[in-house]
């Protein structure tokens, strides 16, 4: 599925302006940290592609602020658990973008439950969607990457998958299986020009973190004592999509020690 809501020329016009322009598809666009992503892209001039598996009202809004300051755009919906889906999104995208192209994998859900009271169901859902879904995109962005000489993935991880975090176990494990599918990657498609990079957050205050996000005190881990910024934090999204010689990397956005 895909939606066209960017106010751009109509006919052979419209089509040149989209193609010309640098594009991005960032998936979990509806929630907190690709919302402010896809803005970022927007600000500098990108065709962003917004995806969103249900709140397609939430990707909406996501899609109005990237037009509001001057990027274009359109939403994709897609369920990254399934493969055949994540294919027709990109196969979408590829219709509707010309030349050099980014990926931001994003999308990912939470838990909250203690490891031996931990549902079946619960870890397979977590690990499907975070885990099991980016491979899924990574897999089918490849083509479209090769067929234009190459591009810049950046991969949304977490330092909960480096050090764990209690009551965390299918987030973290999923966290932690990325940095493998990363450097896994980023050694394969080298050679092809397309870099693959792991960006960790930091604390954002989304739906995601609702009722543990750290308050007051509550950053005495971090050298700086405060959290990133979201603006920050997407800036150098956009940052790392544009570095042409950096690959296989992490890059951590907090004050953190990894």
């Amino acid at each position: 599925m895909e939606h066209r809501t960017s106010p751009t020329p109509t006919g052979a016009d419209q089509q040149k302006n989209q193609a010309n322009r640098l594009a991005v598809l960032v998936t979990g666009a509806s929630g907190g940290i690709g919302r402010a992503i896809s803005q970022a892209f927007g600000e500098i001039g990108w065709y962003v592609g917004v995806h969103y598996y249900q709140n397609e009202s939430a990707a909406e809004t996501t899609l109005g602020q990237v037009l509001k300051v001057g990027g274009t755009g359109s939403t994709y919906a897609a369920d990254v658990r399934e493969p055949e889906s994540v294919r027709r999104m990109f196969d979408q995208f590829s219709r509707n973008t010309q030349g050099p192209i980014a990926v931001v994998c994003n999308a990912g859900i939470g838990q909250s439950e203690l490891l031996v009271r931990h549902a079946d169901h619960i870890w397979d859902n977590v690990l499907a969607t975070n885990l099991t879904g980016t491979f899924h995109c990574l897999r089918a962005c490849a083509p479209l990457l090769l067929d234009r000489g190459g591009g810049s993935i950046i991969v949304i991880g977490s330092h909960t998958g480096f050090h764990g975090a209690r009551g965390q176990s299918a987030y973290a494990t999923s966290k932690a299986g990325l940095i493998g599918l990363v450097k896994t990657a980023a050694l394969e498609w080298g050679p092809q020009n397309i870099r693959v990079n792991l960006l960790l957050p930091g604390w954002q205050k989304t739906d995601l973190t609702e009722g543990v996000f750290p308050e007051g005190s509550g950053w005495l881990d971090h050298a700086l004592r405060r959290p990133p910024a979201s603006e920050e934090m997407a800036r150098t999204v956009v940052h790392l999509a544009q570095l042409r010689d950096m690959s296989g990397q992490v890059w951590n956005c907090d004050s953190r020690y990894l």
